[in-house]
């Protein structure tokens, strides 16, 4: 009897040959998350937080060093997370960006051998009699499988028409591998669980399911194939687009064969110029088909990093297009029903418009906010943020003075840290397909500014749903008009809650107010507890010596507690 994805990704089911695999990862996830919970939660409220911020920069860099040791040296789904942070470029800091940028050219390859064993298993046949060559050496070696070029016997290359191919082949062992880290981070997500701060914004051990879910399909190529060949039909008529073709009678669940369409990588700067192609070209047209994907298909490639997308020259009288991105790797693929697609067109075409207020309704509607979240100071944040910020490249944000983003956030940081935001299911492929555009098209062109691909394709959705939009805007007018109609009564409500004194009002800077009261008082009870913790350590010691000097050592904290915020106080 075969088990359940959960009984075999059960620590109990880990073997004794990866359970040193298992521990290796929740040691690291631990200590990592530990020290976060110090650095990040602990010494703020202990009035420390320029301390905690002064170290940031190298306690990342430092977690960056030894994840990027972790990944290579486990590989498998270390991998992939790995990938997944060195591609938020928006949101992560280049201290953990750059150093794992590039993590999946490091994965060493299988021996052929081994390979060999694997493949004609699959297969049923020796290699020598299923392909006409095979190159012993890998051209590309990945986290779950590795790819070979090979030429197809003369049967097969008049059924296909194909000659020359790939055979992309699994690592031996990964299904064992990758159950060993689905265990690891669903005991981590599990611990993130019980975290509030962590909890109330995100199911972490739903994205761990999520990604479970994208992994185990992942390790599946007949499901690879069958996504391959969905995408070729979505994107047939469009000359941007090449997609390679399957050899179905050389495929199964751990063989893949497919078409050799090996051309430039898109992030292979110095070959596109001289192949005469401006990279800052590609990135507009990679945009507008990512695009494409997750606001008008609802059908996506979740996994767009630069290994998987190649540029491939082509005569211009032929496809009506110098060039055409060829996509690979379709075995992360992902989809969005038709309401959260709706809800992404908005809010895509809100983003456009720089409407805050439309903004904040579209992520209500997808469900990144709960439905009881007060969104009218965030509404005001986002109007703000558009009027100062909206339109701006990555590049020129980095040029804003800072000292305006920390004015920005001194003024909304409080508005958008209490509200309840949150993570719906199946966002964690849209949000890793996003970020991967991002990152790409930022290095075809630093400079590039990805509102010059929003707006002409937020403009397209307009005219696509005109009928839609005239239907909201007659709404609106309706509801204006009741609004009108009920003036008179609320304003008379709000005269009478004046007069009896019962308005609440929202003041984030009066809070801040009590915030530097409240660290007052810790200042005593700061030195309070440097004070016992002293005499305690050296009555102690006499018998002691070890406990003695911890109690000493640990008194230290509540001392630079109070040095902290006896400075904040005045």
């Amino acid at each position: 009897m075969t088990p359940s994805r959960a009984e075999r990704a059960d620590p109990v089911h880990v073997t004794p040959n990866t359970r040193a695999r298992y521990r290796r990862i929740l040691r690291f996830a631990a200590w990592h998350l530990t020290l976060t919970w110090w650095f990040e939660l602990v010494l703020p409220r202990l009035g420390m937080a320029r301390m905690a911020n002064r170290s940031r920069p190298k306690r990342m860099r430092r977690f960056a060093q030894r994840f990027h040791v972790l990944a290579v040296e486990l590989g498998g789904l270390m991998i992939k997370v790995g990938q997944f942070m060195s591609s938020r470029l928006d949101v992560l800091p280049p201290e953990i960006t750059e150093e794992l940028e590039g993590l999946q050219d490091e994965v060493p390859p299988v021996l052929f051998p081994a390979i060999r064993i694997l493949a004609e298993t699959q297969l049923g046949a020796p290699l020598e009699s299923v392909f006409a060559w095979v190159d012993q050496t890998p051209i590309a070696a990945a986290s779950l499988g590795q790819v070979h070029r090979a030429h197809l016997l003369p049967n097969d290359i008049a059924d296909t028409g194909l000659n020359n191919v790939v055979v992309k082949v699994q690592r031996p062992g990964i299904s064992d591998i990758v159950d060993v880290d689905l265990a690891a981070l669903r005991k981590v997500g599990g611990w993130l669980s019980h975290i509030r701060l962590v909890s109330k914004r995100v199911n972490a051990p739903a994205l761990v399911e999520e990604f479970a879910t994208t992994s185990l399909q992942e390790i599946d190529y007949l499901h690879e194939a069958a996504n391959l060949e969905r995408f070729a039909t979505e994107f047939a008529d469009d000359a941007r687009v090449l997609v390679p073709g399957v050899v179905w009678e050389r495929t199964t669940r751990q063989v893949l064969t497919l078409e050799d369409v090996t051309a430039i990588k898109i992030t292979d700067l110095p070959a596109l110029r001289s192949a005469g192609i401006d990279p800052a070209q590609i990135a507009p047209v990679f945009a507008s088909i990512m695009f494409d994907q997750l606001f008008t298909l609802g059908f996506f490639h979740a996994d767009p990093h630069p290994g998987n997308i190649f540029l491939t020259p082509v005569p211009t009288a032929a496809a009506g297009h110098p060039w055409k991105l060829t996509f690979v790797d379709f075995g992360m693929m992902g989809e969005v029903p038709p309401a959260t697609r709706s809800g992404l067109r908005k809010l895509l075409i809100a983003a456009a418009a720089r409407d805050g207020k439309g903004l904040v309704a579209a992520i209500s509607n997808i469900g990144v906010l709960v439905p009881s979240a007060n969104t009218a100071e965030l509404e005001r944040a986002m109007t703000q943020l558009f009027a100062r910020f909206g339109g701006m490249g990555f590049a020129e944000l980095r040029e804003v003075d800072p000292r305006e983003f920390r004015d920005f956030a001194a003024e909304f940081g409080d508005v958008v840290r209490s509200l309840p935001f949150q993570l719906p299911e199946n966002f964690l492929l849209i949000i890793r397909a996003m970020s991967l555009t991002s990152g790409v098209c930022s290095s075809l062109n630093p400079r590039f500014n990805l509102w010059d691909s929003v707006e002409p394709y937020a403009a397209q959705l307009l005219r696509e749903e005109r009928g839609n939009i005239v239907k909201d805007v007659a709404t609106q007018m309706l509801d204006a008009a009741a609004g009108t109609f009920r003036l008179p009564k609320r304003l008379d409500g709000l005269l009478a809650s004046l007069e009896d004194g019962s308005i609440s009002v929202t003041n984030p800077r009066l809070e801040r107010q009590m915030v530097r009261m409240n660290r007052m008082l810790r200042l005593g009870v700061g030195a309070v507890i440097f004070g016992a913790l002293l005499i305690s350590g050296s009555a102690v010691r006499a018998d002691d010596l070890v406990l003695g000097s911890v109690l000493m050592g640990v008194s230290v904290v509540p001392l630079v507690f109070g040095f902290w915020a006896g400075r904040r106080r005045r």
